[in-house]
């Protein structure tokens, strides 16, 4: 029962359009076809059911069924989601920023670098709705300028994204961990130990980044001063 409800909202999400299409022809038919105007009546319902199909392919378009695959682990079906998008400049403002902050992390991925930051860009001028989301495109676009070598723009990009706020304590101590990293390449010790100290000060539970500040601790303990 529930592949048949999600095989029927897909077939409802990728062919609204003719969905559209159908249900005006469907009203013009009830309009022309009953007698004494009545049919005009009963016109209007496929009309506005219509209208707000058309609207939702343009506004919405398929990224409604995204976080499914998401969820799941399914990043091939997730892209092809995303590839059905023809026009997201069309997108309403939140859907677009969602678009292109999902792109922007298959680019990471695939160490495209260029198209990440692109991409990242276009998702905070859409308008991020929420704050910690727009931290988290902030501290994406900090990482790839530390991969470039610009380290003033990485740590502008991350002390940003704190300022912002972040969704939890692991990202708040990656970005933590990346100011240090970065006060470090710039020689100012003094700073790179404060951040050290706030990133150990969050309590991470991701492993991988239990790790990073184990390895850290190491570099931060041969410090003078």
């Amino acid at each position: 029962m529930l592949f048949n409800k999600l095989e029927l909202r897909k077939f409802i999400v990728f062919n609204r359009l003719y969905i559209a299409v159908f249900l005006i022809a469907l009203g013009f038919l009830a309009g022309f076809g009953m007698r004494h105007g009545t049919g005009w009546w009963l016109a209007w319902i496929p009309f506005l059911v219509a209208i707000f199909m058309g609207f939702a392919h343009f506004l919405l378009g398929p990224m409604t069924l995204i976080q499914g695959y998401m969820e799941s682990g399914d990043l091939e079906g997730a892209q092809k989601i995303l590839s059905k998008v023809k026009y997201p400049n069309l997108l309403y403002k939140p859907i677009r920023s969602s678009y292109y902050m999902i792109q922007a992390n298959f680019s990471t991925m695939g160490e495209d670098l260029d198209k990440a930051e692109s991409q990242l860009r276009k998702s905070l001028e859409s308008g991020v709705a929420e704050k910690e989301y727009e931290g988290t495109a902030y501290l994406q676009l900090g990482a790839i300028a530390i991969k470039k070598g610009k380290t003033r723009e990485a740590l502008e990009h991350l002390q940003k994204a704190v300022k912002i706020g972040l969704p939890d304590k692991d990202n708040e101590a990656t970005a933590f961990l990346q100011i240090s990293s970065v006060c470090i390449q710039r020689r100012d010790f003094r700073n790179a130990k404060v951040y050290f100290n706030k990133a150990k000060a969050c309590k991470p539970t991701n492993p991988q980044i239990v790790d990073q500040i184990k390895e850290m601790a190491k570099y931060i303990a041969r410090i003078p001063g």
